[in-house]
């Protein structure tokens, strides 16, 4: 699907990506003005109150209008003069505010989307770095080093990076590099190796045009283990310069490296991530022993941190926990410890927005979700938090152009059929049911075996008539097993209106009578 681009003078806009272009060269813009510069774009020549563009920007949120203030005041300095020598965003006293400029669907040459790379906008995978000595206890360490050069990639915020799933999706591939840099939408392609003997690394990179199937960077490391934190960041900064040396150099600052240089932390964190990536209740068990132990050996490692906050809401989200409570409260101390030591980590962030959504505290997921992707705009898992927290808090809308994005800008992710059930039920219970059954049935295709989705494509038929179908899905529920507390359990929690419109119409595609069981359904 071509995303939607907006043209005007010199500018080309898009929303779902989070990218603003001057003469096809990326600028920076914050989230805020992100949203206003949307809001007006999507609305061209009008007038704006005041309340419109905070709703857009803050999304409901009490703020004074000097925030408001503030931010025109940035994004009129952002954009500079319009053509016609005044500024683009005129104010109408006592009203608001208008945009001058009629905006016009920017029709992008062919590859800009959908199937090639976009060239206008540096773009990379990294592709998962390969274990050359081949013993499988070193897959981890390898996998280590491909996420940390994604991390430190990531920290160029105008630089686009795909998320680690989806890359990692590719891992033993045959496929032509130039296509796989089509279907993820990038045009650099960062491809690697690493051979661990001893205390002795050999870390080899290079950087290949996909457009143009040319080599343009490469670099072999031989080096000692504890040496591994300064490459990764040579590596990204290498890298981030042979693409676009003054772009990344001027407009981007990376964040400052969070290494501590303890290497018994380190690999305590790469085996757990190891194991975290695997999606099981043992592995995320023994994964947040080992971040555990990693936090304990050094305090101040924020990656530590951060996964120990992830894998507790892991096992909450998944229906792993066996103590709620103490998971819940173990995810919340640790994202925040992680930001106290590293504000600028989106990472960081994420892992508190996760952390409050399966707190009950939703406005401080909002807050935190939109802190990560205002530090990473292209942050596929801040996305998805942002629209789960929207979500859960009841705002099946305004879920729902989070969600999308994330989706778009992680499309490989083995996760990604998890998202795109919360965008299914985020689309039913925003009067789009065609379109949720569209969604969660894509979704099923990819795991057919995961309850809560047979339930939505179940309730999906059932909306729009289709009982036959319905009545289908629903015989499949059943030879599937129930989750005590799933993704969803705070949504039908906080929504149970929504909870009990799924349980009628599974009931009335059953066509039995209501159990009293229903209501625990996942």
């Amino acid at each position: 699907m071509q995303a939607r681009r907006l043209a005007f003078g010199p500018f080309v806009l898009d929303p779902e990506a989070g990218a603003l272009l001057r003469k096809g060269e990326p600028i920076p813009v914050g989230y805020r003005a992100m949203r206003l510069l949307t809001a007006f774009l999507d609305r061209p020549g009008e007038v704006l109150t005041k309340s419109d563009l905070i709703d857009a920007a803050w999304e409901g949120a009490a703020v004074e209008e000097g925030n408001l203030s503030v931010q025109i005041a940035a994004l009129r300095k952002l954009l500079g003069p319009s053509p016609e020598g005044g500024d683009w965003i005129t104010t109408v006293p006592r009203v608001g505010y208008r945009f001058v400029a009629s905006q016009q669907p920017h029709q992008s040459g062919a590859g800009s989307d959908g199937d090639g790379a976009d060239p206008s906008r540096p773009s990379i995978a990294v592709m998962p770095f390969t274990n050359v000595g081949g013993a499988p206890e070193q897959d981890y360490f390898a996998d280590g080093i491909t996420e940390d050069i994604i991390t430190a990639l990531g920290s160029y915020r105008w630089f686009f990076v795909i998320a680690r799933n989806s890359s990692f999706a590719y891992r033993n591939s045959s496929i032509d590099p130039k296509k796989i840099a089509g279907e993820l939408s990038v045009r650099y392609l960062l491809e690697g190796s690493v051979r661990k003997s001893g205390e002795s690394v050999r870390i080899s990179a290079r950087l290949v045009d996909a457009a143009t199937s040319t080599q343009i960077w490469a670099q072999r490391y031989d080096l000692a283990v504890a040496e591994v934190f300064a490459i990764q960041d040579e590596i990204a900064e290498r890298v981030a310069g042979a693409i676009e040396p003054e772009l990344l150099k001027t407009e981007s600052s990376p964040a400052s490296a969070t290494h501590t240089g303890n290497m018994t932390a380190w690999n305590l964190v790469r085996q757990g991530t190891w194991r975290f990536h695997q999606v099981t209740r043992p592995t995320h068990a023994e994964a947040r022993e080992l971040f555990r132990k990693a936090c304990a050996i050094d305090p101040r490692l924020t990656e530590a941190h951060i996964w120990r906050a992830r894998v507790n809401v892991g096992l909450v989200a998944y229906g792993w926990s066996d103590d709620l409570g103490a998971d819940r409260q173990e995810a919340l101390d640790a994202a925040l410890r992680a930001i106290y030591l590293d504000p600028k980590n989106p990472y960081a962030h994420l892992a508190f927005a996760n952390a409050c959504n399966y707190s009950n505290r939703l406005d401080q997921a909002v807050l935190a979700a939109e802190r990560a992707v205002e530090l990473s705009p292209s942050f596929a898992l801040g996305h998805y938090s942002l629209g789960i927290a929207h979500l859960f808090s009841g705002r099946a809308s305004d879920a729902i152009p989070p969600l999308r994005r994330g989706l778009r800008l992680n499309p490989y992710d083995p996760q990604n059929p998890v998202w795109s059930n919360f965008l299914a039920v985020a689309e039913f219970f925003a009067g789009d049911a065609k379109g949720a059954l569209a969604t969660s049935v894509h979704a099923l295709g990819i795991r057919p075996d995961w309850r809560p989705i047979v339930e939505t494509v179940a309730c999906c038929y059932a909306a729009i008539g289709r009982w036959d179908e319905a009545r289908r899905f629903v015989r499949q529920m059943t030879g599937l097993a129930a989750v005590p507390f799933a993704a969803l359990g705070p949504l039908w929690e906080r929504n149970p209106h929504w909870r009990n419109h799924f349980d009628d119409l599974l009931r009335k595609a059953e066509g039995e009578p209501r159990s009293s069981g229903r209501s625990k359904r996942r």
